[in-house]
C-alpha cells in the first residue's frame, strides 16, 4: 500500500479537529475542572490546526497526524504545566517530534568492509557450537554480538542504533 501526500487544505476539511474528537467537559470523567476543560478546548481550537499542519509538513500526513495527536494528548494530561508557558505551541511541536522518534522505522545502515566473505566461506568459518550459543542469547544481546563481531560496528554505533546506554 502506498501513501500519497495529502495537501494541507484537504487535510483540514476531511479530518475533524482534535477538539471535536475530545469528550466534552460534562461527559468527561477527568479530574480537570469544568473551566479548565473549557480553557483547554479554546486552546486546542486555536492551536491544533497550526500544530497539525506543521507536523504533517515535516513528517508526512500519517506520521504528522499521529504526532499532533500525541502532542495534544500530552497537553491534556499536563494542562496545568502547559497553561502558563510562554510558547506552548513550540513546546508541543517538540513533544510531537519526540513522538515521531518512537514511531519512525529507521533503516539499519550497512557497515563498510573491505572484504565480505561469501556464504560458503562464512559457513566454513562458523563452528556449529558457536551458532547454537549465539541462538541461545536473548534477542538484544544476539543483535549486539552480531553487529559488533560479525559486521564490525563500533559498540557506540550499536548502542545508538538500539537506543541503549
Amino acid at each position: 500500500m502506498t501513501l500519497t501526500p495529502v495537501p494541507s487544505a484537504s487535510v483540514d476539511r476531511e479530518r475533524p479537529s482534535f477538539a471535536d474528537r475530545r469528550p466534552s467537559a460534562d461527559r468527561s470523567s477527568s479530574t480537570h475542572t469544568q473551566s479548565g476543560a473549557a480553557g483547554f478546548r479554546e486552546f486546542i481550537e486555536e492551536i491544533e490546526p497550526k500544530l497539525r499542519r506543521a507536523l504533517v509538513g515535516q513528517y508526512g500526513a500519517e506520521l504528522g497526524r499521529v504526532a499532533a495527536l500525541e502532542a495534544l494528548s500530552w497537553a491534556w494530561e499536563n494542562w496545568e504545566r502547559v497553561k502558563p508557558m510562554q510558547n506552548p505551541v513550540g513546546y508541543l511541536y517538540r513533544v510531537g517530534q519526540t513522538a515521531t522518534r518512537r514511531l519512525r522505522v529507521r533503516p539499519i545502515p550497512t557497515p563498510r568492509r573491505s572484504h565480505t566473505p561469501s556464504v560458503d566461506q562464512a559457513a566454513e568459518l562458523l563452528d556449529p557450537a558457536l551458532v547454537r550459543a549465539i541462538n541461545r542469547l536473548p534477542d538484544q544481546q544476539r543483535r549486539v554480538v552480531l553487529l559488533v563481531k560479525a559486521f564490525g560496528w563500533s559498540q557506540q554505533s550499536v548502542a545508538d542504533l538500539l537506543e541503549v546506554a
